[in-house]
């Protein structure tokens, strides 16, 4: 099974058949915008088919952002932390994007029930989702929803970032986002804010995954966009990873510090960098 996805809970669930040249075997999730499958192609390959919701192939909006996704996909040359694209279209009316099929769990997942996977391959986790967003940004993208849940981790322990719906270009100068989808716990303050934004709010998103990777909690707790921003700003009740969970190297406690900074002028401006300063903290 596809363990990155829990099971749709529709009364109506879109029923396994063909697909154009796939067969969907198993459908294995199905959220706001899109339906994933477990499929085969006509060559019996197993693949993940992610198709959008047939209710929204009139809206123009989530029609453009599942097509951007696909695009960024496409344009992103392969990595072995990146799920592999395979290709996107539209069958019966249906927009779809063809991925790489892999056995595993998204990192949100595995933290709510404290997986043995995490412990056993924490260091390797944080690495491979710095190198997943390095090699994005080295080749003009930066995410812009990068989250627990937009990893996949698989059963060995390595990492595939996920979900490029909201990712965009990333620009000569910062920007204002028109509008600002995303999760708030995971944005930094000046995208929570409405301020120009560029690449260094995806090194705040890590260094809050990689925060709650270590410590099993959220470094700015909130279930409002005002409430997490205060808590980013603030810092009144903030903990250091360190007070969280003793046995982290002071190294990689100073490099998590650094990309959730509130100022991203003194975050790492570069996933480049980060990478450096990871592998010295984590003697690789």
């Amino acid at each position: 099974m596809f363990g990155l996805f829990k099971k749709s809970n529709d009364d109506k669930p879109s029923q396994p058949g063909p697909f154009g040249r796939f067969q969907l075997q198993e459908l294995v999730n199905s959220g706001g915008m899109a339906e994933i499958w477990l499929a085969t192609d006509s060559k019996h390959k197993s693949l993940a088919i992610r198709r959008l919701h047939p209710q929204l192939t009139s809206d123009s909006l989530s029609k453009k952002r599942f097509l951007q996704g696909c695009e960024v996909m496409q344009k992103i040359p392969d990595h072995n932390c990146i799920i592999g694209y395979v290709e996107h279209g539209k069958i019966d009316g249906r927009l779809y994007c063809a991925m790489d099929y892999v056995e595993g769990a998204n990192l949100k997942e595995l933290l709510a029930r404290h997986d043995p996977v995490l412990l056993e391959n924490v260091a390797q986790i944080i690495l491979d989702m710095a190198s997943g967003l390095e090699h994005m940004h080295e080749n003009g993208f930066m995410h812009l929803d990068f989250k627990p849940e937009n990893v996949i981790v698989t059963r060995n322990g390595s990492v595939r970032l996920v979900d490029f719906d909201l990712a965009q270009e990333i620009p000569e100068e910062p920007f204002k986002l028109k509008k600002n989808p995303g999760t708030p716990n995971y944005m930094s303050p000046e995208q929570l804010s409405g301020q120009p934004i560029d690449q260094r709010v995806d090194v705040f998103a890590f260094g809050v995954t990689a925060y709650e990777l270590l410590t099993n909690e959220q470094p700015f707790p909130g279930d409002a966009s005002a409430e997490i921003l205060n808590c980013q700003t603030n810092r009144t009740k903030f903990k250091t990873p360190r007070q969280l969970n003793p046995d982290l190297p002071p190294g990689l406690e100073k490099i998590v510090l650094k990309c959730i900074e509130a100022n991203p002028d003194k975050r790492y401006p570069f996933f480049s960098m980060l990478m450096h300063d990871l592998k010295t903290a984590l003697y690789v």
